[in-house]
């Protein structure tokens, strides 16, 4: 296990090898045998596993409920929507055949001319279309709304250049989507999902996120407002890590879906969408992760802490059995994840570095001198460091470091960003501090055409116009005309 540990390539080296070479010792994912997907692994998976459940139950308090909807979308559908269309055009997987048949000049299978479909189906990219045109069924009346509708899923966006967790042809998410009677109440829901998001990234994830809305070119497609969480990885490089949408009338539109109003007068339905994915795993890992391995925050942790014993007698491992029993007994009471490994496969150091390399928060180490001490070797995981204490009242310090674990990790998070965020005026300077990457707040004509021009010139692009930020007179870097308020640019993932 040493060994593997020292094959992490270290972050100075190479950023892009370090985490793909962590997502993959650390037992999180792996390529699979069809281009550009991946298999989450157990571990992986019980991180997002974490993750779903807290935010269902977030979307659940918010008065909103589970439903699924057809994987497949007729292409049709897709067309009704021209800005939507345009979006996912180039990233769809197209069926075009339902049968396949021996092949009769040899072995093997081939697609069977005469099962051509009639109309081609879309593997889902997202759903707003199926979604909506089954919304015109559900919906008559101003008493059949609001419909606050979240289906857990996955989608396909055929991607050329692919990277585990960040970017994959499928990946797993949750889209919301919402109906509403009139545009106040719309607008209300993209808002209240961007804040549940925000709560969810900083509470949870530890990770300090900037709210914002993003530019018109860099909208999602279809929508009227796209409002998003950015967060700000150790590299430098910006992480979309939650987007909210105000889809305004506009697929209400495309799909005929009215209702009658308070005044007895039909009316378009106003929407929402939004969405998170997988792609949280990678800004965990990118945000909190050192050269040593994964650094989870207790919350999301598949276990918090993980408990080894040290021994050279059956004797001695009985009875550090029978004392683990009782601290894992009421760590599980105190709703803390526990895992004793007593496995004899695996000596104690090779434990210690697998441990350290999938991030576990808080590793207890106990062997029989421990015992005859009432002492205990704690190990935290964030900083690195060890400490010997009393068996006594071990369960609530251990409750308390947990506490401490997440909140420290989440100031860590927030002083790079703080560190890596600065003003800038003259684009000269914004082409030479681009290169050190961070957030850069400058001032913007607001127009797309300044926006592409400094796209193609340094590849980065407005993560976002701060909600929470003041307004402040001055000139966009590039044309010298008048902004009210600085953006966020930054280049990113």
């Amino acid at each position: 296990m040493a060994k593997e540990l020292k094959e992490l390539t270290p972050r100075s080296v190479d950023y892009s090898q370090w985490y793909q070479d962590l997502v993959i010792k650390a037992d999180l994912a792996e390529n699979s045998a069809v281009r550009g997907c991946m298999v989450i692994k157990p571990y992986g998976y019980a991180i997002w596993e974490r993750m779903q459940r807290q935010l269902d139950d977030m979307f659940k308090e918010t008065g909103h409920y589970n439903a699924y909807f057809p994987l497949f979308i007729p292409k049709s559908f897709l067309s009704r929507e021209a800005e939507h269309v345009e979006g996912f055009a180039k990233e769809c997987a197209v069926v075009t055949h339902h049968r396949l048949k021996q092949n009769p000049e040899g072995p093997g299978l081939i697609v069977d001319p005469e099962a051509k479909l009639e109309e081609e189906l879309i593997v889902r990219p997202t759903s707003e279309t199926i979604i909506w045109n089954t919304y015109k069924n559900w919906i008559q009346s101003y008493r059949d709304l609001p419909i606050l509708c979240n289906q857990w899923a996955n989608v396909v966006r055929w991607e050329m250049r692919t990277r585990l967790f960040l970017r994959t042809a499928e990946f797993l998410w949750q889209e919301g989507h919402t109906a509403h009677a009139t545009r106040e109440e719309a607008e209300k829901e993209a808002r209240l999902m961007l804040e549940v998001y925000a709560q969810f990234a900083e509470e949870f994830m530890s990770i300090p996120v900037v709210k914002g809305v993003k530019s018109a070119s860099e909208r999602f497609a279809g929508a009227i407002d796209t409002y998003t969480i950015e967060a700000l990885m150790q590299d430098g490089k910006a992480l979309q890590s939650g987007t909210s949408h105000f889809l305004g009338q506009n697929f209400a539109k495309a799909f005929d879906v009215t209702f009658i109003n308070k005044e007895n007068k039909p009316e378009y339905v106003w929407a929402t969408s939004w969405g998170v994915s997988t792609r949280l795993i990678g800004a965990l890992i990118m945000t909190h992760s050192d050269d040593n391995g994964l650094v989870l925050p207790p919350t999301l942790a598949p276990y918090q802490v993980v408990i080894v014993p040290i021994y050279k007698t059956q004797e001695q491992l009985d009875a550090i059995n029978e004392k683990v029993a009782v601290l894992t007994a009421t760590f599980k009471k105190m709703g803390i994840r526990v895992k004793y490994d007593n496995a004899d496969n695996r000596k104690p150091g090779w434990k210690f570095a697998e441990y350290e390399l999938k991030g576990v928060p808080v590793r207890l180490a106990l062997g029989a001198r421990d015992l005859e001490n009432n002492s205990i070797e704690i190990a935290r995981r964030d900083t690195l460091t060890k400490e010997t204490r009393s068996l006594d009242g071990l369960e609530k310090y251990v409750q308390e470091l947990l506490s401490t674990i997440q909140q420290n990790i989440y100031t860590k998070a927030l002083n790079n960003r703080i560190q890596n965020t600065r003003k800038v005026d003259t684009y000269e300077a914004f082409k030479v501090e681009i290169e050190k990457g961070g957030f850069l707040m400058c001032h913007w004509d607001g127009t797309p055409e300044t926006e592409e021009k400094i796209k193609n010139e340094t590849k980065a692009t407005i993560r976002c116009i701060p909600l929470e930020a003041e307004e402040e007179a001055g000139t966009c870097m590039v044309t010298g005309k008048p902004s009210n308020r600085r953006v966020i640019f930054a280049r990113a993932y």
